[in-house]
């Protein structure tokens, strides 16, 4: 019998595409940092972790937004892009130049140039959304609720292990 956890073309490696969950449940816990404890705790036990997964349920996308964009903080941030771009491009430069040691042209125009196109790409793509996005945002894939899965031949050996984590006190500190 092969293990749903595990790719059968190679063992211990998840598979490719999206395959649905599979084994029996040993524990659900609110937050993703409890069921990482739950199985941090199965794992000090000498617990099989490999036949163990946390599946995420009833999954959101969450968008906090970080800021306002302006056309200076748009311009800002592509010149500094283009900034890293142009000195990376500028030392590699350098390092191919049949000159021997570090010249300050190849840097310098690399990192001109760089500054160039990053504010016209930066500019471009603001201008062309034309203030429909006027804002910076960071997305999070959060669940309502983080289920730990278990192989069925080991499920009743980590339910009674997480039966006994949740008789201990939560320790913040480990």
């Amino acid at each position: 019998m092969t293990s749903p956890f595990a790719n059968p073309n190679r063992p211990g490696v998840p598979p490719r595409l999206p395959t649905p969950p599979t084994g029996w449940p040993i524990g659900s816990y609110a937050t993703y940092e409890e069921a990482q404890r739950a199985v941090d705790h199965l794992a000090t036990e000498d617990f099989t972790v490999q036949d163990v997964m946390i599946v995420g349920v009833d999954l959101m996308l969450v968008e906090r937004i970080t800021g306002k964009l302006t056309w200076g903080r748009v311009l800002a941030t592509g010149a500094a892009s283009g900034a890293w771009f142009g000195l990376f491009v500028g030392l590699l430069l350098t390092l191919f130049s049949p000159e021997p040691g570090v010249t300050v042209g190849p840097v310098l125009t690399g990192l001109i140039t760089g500054v160039f196109f990053g504010l016209v790409f930066a500019a471009v793509g603001y201008g062309s959304a034309k203030g429909k996005r006027d804002f910076q945002s960071a997305s999070q894939l959060v669940a309502n609720r983080y289920d730990v899965l278990c192989h069925p031949k080991s499920a009743e050996k980590g339910r009674d292990l997480l039966a006994r984590l949740a008789m201990r006190p939560a320790n913040p500190s480990s």
